[in-house]
């Protein structure tokens, strides 16, 4: 009897140049050993030097790719990026609950690496009241996370706890709060579940190809789940395998701007 293949989707935004996104996303995907599907859910023009344009897929052809997905193939974790407007968040939560999918990792997306915003500041609340209830894992960077909570970014180590127990209290069952866009030598990401606190820890590395990091470390994360790890396993997984794809970063020369990282570092 063949064994079952493991299948994660992601349901995001394109990249254009590769870099981020539903691209960033099926790379890690299958780096890791996961069949990768797809929802696409907005079309950027887009390059290492940062977003020149936006367009949205509208709600009703979103929902026509998770049905057409979900109905046919036995997905075993979901990845959740880019959702620009509220009426494609309304979407996704539709079909979520429509095919009872209940391992989600959510990465709110707001802005690109270049600094361009991702999402329309009415969006906010619908992300943070129909999708965050929904999530198994959300995973906010520190400007992100202060979004999400209206209130400014976390300072320090505390704060960072502090923040996640307030995310956590909105309706995510785990809360993973990233910090590459902290201070210090090491970036720590703290996750808070049910058994409590953890913090994963590597060091910074001193590069500018870090266009993807967060679609590919939730994407990791997801391609974990997918292969049946435990979040805490899978969570340290995927940054274990970040942390060596960005250290990796520099062997590529793509673009003029931020880089991507480098996916499939093991295998060029």
């Amino acid at each position: 009897m063949t064994a079952s293949t493991a299948i994660a989707v992601t349901i995001a935004g394109s990249d254009s140049g590769g870099g981020a996104g539903i691209q960033a996303d099926l790379k890690t995907f299958s780096a890791l050993g996961v069949y990768g599907a797809s929802v696409i859910t907005a079309l950027t023009a887009q390059n290492t030097l940062g977003v020149t344009g936006i367009h949205d897929v509208p709600a009703d052809f979103i929902t026509a790719q998770i049905d057409a997905v979900f109905s046919d193939l036995a997905v075993d974790a979901v990845k959740i990026g880019m959702l620009s407007r509220p009426e494609a968040i309304g979407a996704v939560a539709e079909g979520l609950d429509r095919h009872a999918i209940a391992t989600v990792v959510l990465d709110p997306v707001m802005v690109a690496a270049s600094g361009d915003r991702l999402l329309v500041p009415e969006a906010v609340e619908s992300l943070r009241t129909q999708l965050l209830p929904r999530a198994l894992l959300i995973t906010p960077n520190l400007p992100e996370a202060a979004v999400l909570l209206d209130e400014a970014p976390a300072a320090d180590l505390a704060a960072v706890r502090r923040q996640a127990e307030r995310l956590r209290a909105l309706g995510a069952r785990a809360v993973l709060i990233k910090g590459g866009h902290g201070e210090g030598p090491d970036s720590v990401d703290v996750l808070l579940d049910s058994e409590g606190f953890a913090e994963f820890s590597a060091p910074r590395v001193a590069t500018r190809n870090t266009h993807g990091t967060g679609c590919t470390l939730s994407s990791a994360i997801a391609a974990g789940l997918a292969r049946g790890m435990s979040l805490r396993a899978a969570v340290e997984a995927a940054k274990v395998y970040l942390t060596q794809a960005i250290g990796a970063s520099d062997m590529l020369t793509i673009g003029r701007g931020h880089g991507p990282v480098h996916h499939f570092h093991a295998w060029w």
